[in-house]
C-alpha cells in the first residue's frame, strides 16, 4: 500500500510519505549541521509526520480528494504525536540515559508541536502537556503499524538507534559549550533551534512539491563570493566619495578613518561588539563594511540588520541596495502581514487551502542580506505560533547589526541580551550593536556578554567631539509648555530659523498641534508623521520634507518619535518634548545632522498635556533626564559637562536599568511569574516546579520542567496586542486586488512582502471601532484584514484618537 504525505492541487500528484520524510530530513539535516547538530535536527524532521503510516489517514485523504463538496473534519486525524510517542517510548521508559532521555523530550516536543507551538513541559495547572501528548495519549490510531512501516520504509531499526547515538553524541557536546548558560537555558535554546529547523524543513520540502520546484533550482549563489563581489563595489562606492571635491576637510577625514577602523575590527574572531560612531559619521557605510569583510574572512552565511523602526528600514536597504546594485538577494521585512495563530490542530493534512498556503509562503529569512525590526527579530526567539520562529536557524553563521540597539524595550532587555549571547556562544554569529547612545546591557543581571575591548572607533571622546553640530537648550527646568504655548514658541523660532522638527510623545498631541500650526502658518508647509499611517506614506512624506530642506524652504514637521532614529532628515531647530537621554539624543541627530552650520540648537521642553501615564518607559527617562538638566543647571561640570557625552549616556543608562530592574525579566502580572523563569529558570527558580514538589513530594518524571507555551502565549514586544492590517494607500489598493486572486504559493510570498509597506497595526479597540464603522472587510478567506478606502486619511493615515503612543511602529 501507498502511503501519502501529500496531494498537489494543480494535478492531484502523489508525494509519497517516505520521500517526504526524508527529504524534510536532509533539510533539517543541513540547517543543524550549521551549528553542529544535524543528526538532532534531522531526527526531528524524519519522524515528524510518522502518524500518516496508518490507513485511516489514507482514507481520510482520499475521501476529501473525491468528496470535496463535503470534505472530512480537516486535522481529523492527529499524525504528530507517533513521532514523538516513538522516541519517548524507546529512550524515556525504562533505562533512561540521560542525554538520550533529554534528546527524546527535546526532539519530541518539536514533533508533537509541529502544526501549533512548543508544548510546556509543567504548566501553570501544575500538568505536563508534553507528557498528555507522548505518554498519556490513548487513541493514536496504528500506531505499532506507523512503527514497524517506518523502520521498513524510512530507516531500519538498526540504523536509527545509530543516528539516536549520534544525537546524543551531538547533544552531550553541545552541553559541554563553555557558557554562562544554566543547562535549562541551554536546552530551551535548543529546542527552539530545532523546532525552527524542522518547521522550515517541512514546509520547503511541501513548497517545493506542490510548486514542482527540483533539486538545485532554488540554489542561492555562495555566500562568500557574493559577499566578495558586494564588498568590491562598497570600495567602489567609498573611493569614488573620497575622490569628489571638498572631500579633505576634517570631518570626512574623520569619516575615511572610523570605516577604516571598521575594516580591520572585522578580522576579529567573532563575538558582541560595539559601534558608535557619532550621527554624520557614515554610520551605514562603516557597518556594512565590517559586516562584508567580517563575513568574507569567515564564511558568514547572512547579514542582517535589526532597526528600531518600520520608518528606517526602506531608507537604509535603498542605500545598501544602491550600493551593491542587486534587488533579488535584499529582503526588507517589515511586519507580519498576517496574524499568527497558536490552533493545535493537525491542519495540514496533505490537502491545500489558502491559509495553508500562506503558512507554507516562502518566508524563513534565507536571503543573504536581510532588514527587519527588533519586534520581528524578538519574535522570533520568544512569540507564539511558527512563522516567526522558522526563521531561527537562520540566525546562526551571520552577522547581526544592531542600529539604534538602545531601542530594546525595557521589559525584553534580559530575553534580548540572552539570545545574542546564545547566537554568539552557539550559532557562530558576531552582533554589532551599532549606536551613538550605547545602553549599558551589560550592567543588568542577565548582562550581554560584551567582548573586551568592544568598541570599534578609537578616541570615542575625541570624535564625539568633533561631530559636535548642536547646543541642548534647557527650556524644561523653570517652565512647563502647553500645545497653545509651543506654538507660540515655534512662531518665534520661525523669524529666526527656515524649518523646524517638533517631537512630542503622543499621538493626539503631535495632531492637535498639527491642526493648530495648520490653521496659523499660511504660505508654510506643515506636515505631521504618525504610526497611523504605513510605512509607504510615510515615505512619502519624508520625502517632500527632504525636498523641502534640500531646497532651504521654510517648513515645519510635528512627529512622533517615529522620525528620531535613524531618518535621514536635518533640520536647522528641533524641539523635543522631555523624554529619556537616548530620544533626547536621538533627536538631537535631526538637527544640523550633516554639520551644514557651525552649531544649531535642540530646545528640549516639559509638555504639559502629554499623558505618559501608560507609557512608564517614556516617563521614567523624562524623570532621569529632568534630574540631570537639575544637575547641569546646579554645576555646569556634572555629566562631564554636557548631556550628549559617553559620560553622561552611561550614567543614564545606569541609573534608568537600576531604577526598572524589576521591569527587565518580562514579568507576566497573570501569573506574577518573570518570562525568563518560565524559559530557562532553574529548578530552584520555578515557581511551578517548586509548588509540583510540594504537592506531590517528588519531582516530575522529566528532565525539564519549563513552560515555553505558557511563555509565548504571554509575550508581546509593546505591552497592548496588535493587529496587522493592509490600507488601501497607492500601490496597496493593488496589492489587495491581487491577494484576492492569487493562488499559487510563490504569488502569495511575493504579495505578503509587497504589503508590509503598506501595513498598519491596530489595536483592539480600533478594530472594533472599525467594525462598526464598516471600515473593514477580509480578503483570502478571512486570513488577512484590509482597511476599505473610507476608512485611510491621506493626510492622518487611520484617523482615529489613540492616546498611548507605545512604539507600534516598530513592527
Amino acid at each position: 500500500m501507498e502511503y501519502i504525505a501529500h496531494i498537489r492541487e494543480s494535478d492531484r500528484e502523489h508525494q509519497l510519505l517516505e520521500t517526504h520524510l526524508l527529504g524534510a530530513k536532509n533539510l533539517a539535516e543541513s540547517f543543524g549541521t550549521k551549528i553542529g547538530i544535524g543528526h538532532i535536527t534531522g531526527l526531528a524532521g524524519m519522524l515528524h509526520d510518522m502518524g500518516k503510516f496508518t490507513k485511516e489517514f489514507m482514507d481520510y485523504l482520499i475521501d476529501a480528494v473525491n468528496h470535496p463538496e463535503a470534505p472530512p473534519k480537516r486535522g481529523s486525524v492527529d499524525h504528530s504525536t507517533a513521532g514523538g510517542r516513538l522516541l519517548y517510548d524507546l529512550y524515556h521508559k525504562v533505562q533512561i540515559e540521560r542525554d538520550k532521555g533529554i534528546l527524546a523530550e527535546i526532539v519530541g516536543n518539536a514533533i508533537i508541536s509541529h502544526h501549533s507551538y512548543l508544548h510546556d513541559y509543567l504548566n501553570p495547572d501544575l500538568e505536563s502537556p508534553y507528557l498528555r501528548r507522548v505518554r498519556d495519549k490513548d487513541d493514536i490510531t496504528e500506531y505499532d503499524r506507523s512503527v514497524q512501516l517506518f523502520f521498513e520504509r524510512v530507516m531500519s531499526e538498526e540504523e536509527f538507534h545509530h543516528y539516536v547515538n549520534q544525537a546524543a553524541l551531538e547533544l552531550k557536546g553541545y552541553l559541554s559549550i563553555p557558557s554562562s548558560f544554566s543547562t535549562e537555558a541551554k536546552c530551551m535554546f535548543l529546542t527552539k533551534f530545532v523546532f525552527s529547523a524542522l518547521i522550515d524543513a517541512d514546509r520547503t520540502d511541501t513548497r517545493r512539491f506542490e510548486d514542482k520546484v527540483e533539486d538545485g533550482e532554488e540554489g542561492l549563489p555562495p555566500a562568500k563570493e557574493l559577499f566578495q563581489s558586494y564588498y568590491n563595489k562598497l570600495m567602489a562606492e567609498i573611493q569614488s566619495l573620497a575622490n569628489q571635491a571638498g572631500t579633505d576637510t576634517p570631518i570626512n577625514q574623520l569619516r575615511s578613518k572610523m570605516s577604516e577602523q571598521c575594516d580591520r575590527f572585522a578580522t576579529k574572531p567573532s563575538g558582541i561588539y560595539t559601534l558608535s560612531i557619532p550621527t554624520g559619521g557614515g554610520k551605514t557605510l562603516a557597518s556594512l563594511r565590517y559586516a562584508l569583510k567580517h563575513a568574507i574572512t569567515f564564511g558568514k552565511k547572512h547579514i542582517i540588520y535589526v532597526l528600531p523602526y518600520t520608518t528606517i528600514i526602506e531608507q537604509n536597504a535603498a542605500e545598501v541596495r544602491r550600493i551593491l546594485q542587486d534587488d533579488a538577494n535584499i529582503l526588507e521585512h517589515h511586519s507580519n502581514v498576517i496574524e499568527e495563530t497558536a490552533q493545535d490542530d493537525e491542519a495540514d493534512d496533505g490537502l491545500m487551502n489558502i491559509r495553508q498556503k500562506l503558512k507554507l509562503a516562502k518566508d524563513n529569512w534565507d536571503s543573504p542580506v536581510i532588514f527587519t525590526t527588533m519586534v520581528q527579530f524578538l519574535n522570533v526567539f520568544y512569540a507564539k505560533g511558527s512563522r516567526n520562529i522558522r526563521r531561527l536557524h537562520n540566525l546562526s553563521e551571520s552577522v547581526i547589526i544592531f542600529d539604534e540597539v538602545q531601542k530594546v524595550p525595557v521589559p525584553c532587555v534580559s530575553l534580548f541580551n540572552q539570545a545574542l549571547n546564545f547566537l554568539e556562544n552557539f550559532c557562530r554569529s558576531s552582533m554589532v550593536l551599532c549606536t551613538a547612545t550605547q545602553p549599558a546591557l551589560d550592567f543588568v543581571e542577565h548582562r550581554l556578554h560584551i567582548n573586551p575591548d568592544a568598541e570599534m572607533i578609537q578616541d570615542l571622546d575625541l570624535v564625539i567631539e568633533s561631530f559636535k553640530r548642536v547646543d541642548i537648550k534647557d527650556e524644561a527646568t523653570d517652565e512647563v509648555y502647553t500645545n497653545e504655548k509651543l506654538a507660540d514658541f515655534i512662531l518665534g523660532k520661525l523669524d529666526e530659523k527656515r524649518n523646524v522638527l517638533i517631537i512630542l510623545n503622543t499621538k493626539s498631541v503631535v495632531k492637535d498641534l498639527y491642526q493648530r500650526l495648520l490653521a496659523t502658518l499660511q504660505g508654510i508647509p506643515v506636515y505631521h508623521l504618525s504610526t497611523s499611517m504605513c510605512a509607504a506614506h510615510r515615505k512619502h512624506i519624508l520625502s517632500k520634507i527632504r525636498e523641502h530642506l534640500k531646497r532651504h524652504e521654510q517648513i515645519v514637521c510635528i512627529s512622533t518619535p517615529l522620525i528620531e532614529a535613524g531618518v535621514d532628515v536635518s533640520f536647522e531647530c528641533v524641539i523635543r518634548s522631555l523624554a529619556g537621554l537616548d530620544s533626547i539624543a536621538q533627536a538631537a541627530g535631526r538637527c544640523n545632522r550633516h554639520g551644514e552650520d557651525p552649531l544649531q540648537q535642540v530646545y528640549v521642553i516639559d509638555h504639559a498635556e502629554e499623558n505618559l501615564n501608560h507609557l512608564k518607559e517614556i516617563k521614567k527617562g523624562k524623570e532621569i533626564t529632568q534630574q540631570m538638566l537639575v544637575d547641569l543647571q546646579h554645576e555646569p561640570t556634572s555629566h562631564d559637562g554636557h548631556l550628549l557625552s559617553v559620560q553622561a549616556m552611561t550614567y543614564y543608562f545606569q541609573r534608568f536599568y537600576s531604577d526598572v530592574n524589576s521591569l527587565l525579566h518580562y514579568h507576566v502580572s497573570k501569573l506574577d511569574v518573570n518570562m525568563t523563569e518560565l524559559l530557562f529558570g532553574r529548578y530552584q527558580e520555578n515557581k511551578f516546579f517548586q509548588e509540583y514538589y510540594s504537592n506531590h513530594r517528588n519531582r516530575p518524571p522529566l528532565f525539564l520542567v519549563n513552560s515555553y507555551r505558557t511563555a509565548a502565549e504571554h509575550f508581546q514586544v509593546i505591552e497592548d496586542l496588535t493587529t496587522p492590517v493592509i490600507v488601501p494607500y497607492e500601490e496597496g489598493k493593488e496589492i489587495i486586488a491581487e491577494l484576492n486572486g492569487a493562488e499559487r504559493i510563490d504569488d502569495l510570498g511575493r504579495l505578503m512582502r509587497q504589503a508590509q509597506q503598506f501595513t498598519i497595526n491596530l489595536f483592539r479597540y480600533e478594530l472594533e471601532k472599525l467594525d462598526n464603522n464598516d471600515g473593514l472587510e477580509s480578503c483570502l478567506d478571512g486570513q488577512i484584514l484590509v482597511l476599505k478606502e473610507g476608512a485611510y486619511n491621506e493626510e492622518y493615515g487611520l484617523d482615529l484618537e489613540n492616546e498611548s503612543w507605545t512604539g507600534a511602529d516598530i513592527f
